[in-house]
């Protein structure tokens, strides 16, 4: 939450609670999985169930420029909802932190619109932050990189 705060994103630094005041701006959080799998790693058909759910939140969410995705779990179940929608996108694009992913040499519009941009970052989880392959500068550069895509420069 505090990259999120630091780019713009939330009106405050954490969020404990659902009451505590936090409000986000040009930003939805998202999930590709509903609940906590065993060993947090949900089988493939777990992420595939919950694609409808991911679906049914995006009907509310028509303006979206840009999408961020945590982990590679996110990443992928973004890009199978796009094939879902009949997009194709060949090769995969491969996740990775910072990596940016325009689909413009897959095909400029969905079935509703602009495709928006797709961005990897790497899991805000205990074992990426505590073992250094997440720090917060790298989460806030990622977030940063999003806001000048929306803003257009």
């Amino acid at each position: 939450m505090s990259a999120l705060h630091r780019t713009g994103f939330a009106n405050i630094p954490t969020s404990q609670r659902a009451d505590d005041g936090l409000h986000l701006t040009d930003a939805y959080i998202l999930s590709a999985v509903r609940c906590a799998p065993p060993d947090n790693k949900p089988l493939p058909e777990e992420i595939t169930r919950c694609l409808e759910h991911l679906e049914v939140e995006l009907t509310y969410l028509p303006r979206i420029r840009v999408v961020v995705a945590l982990g590679k779990i996110g990443f992928d179940a973004w890009l199978q909802l796009l094939k879902r929608r009949g997009v194709k996108v060949s090769p995969k694009p491969q996740f990775g932190h910072g990596e940016v992913v325009t689909f413009a040499e897959f095909r400029s519009r969905g079935p509703s619109g602009p495709l928006p941009t797709l961005m990897g970052c790497f899991h805000p989880s205990r074992q990426n932050t505590n073992t250094g392959k997440l720090t917060a500068p790298m989460m806030e550069s990622v977030f940063r990189k999003a806001r000048r895509m929306i803003e257009g420069s």
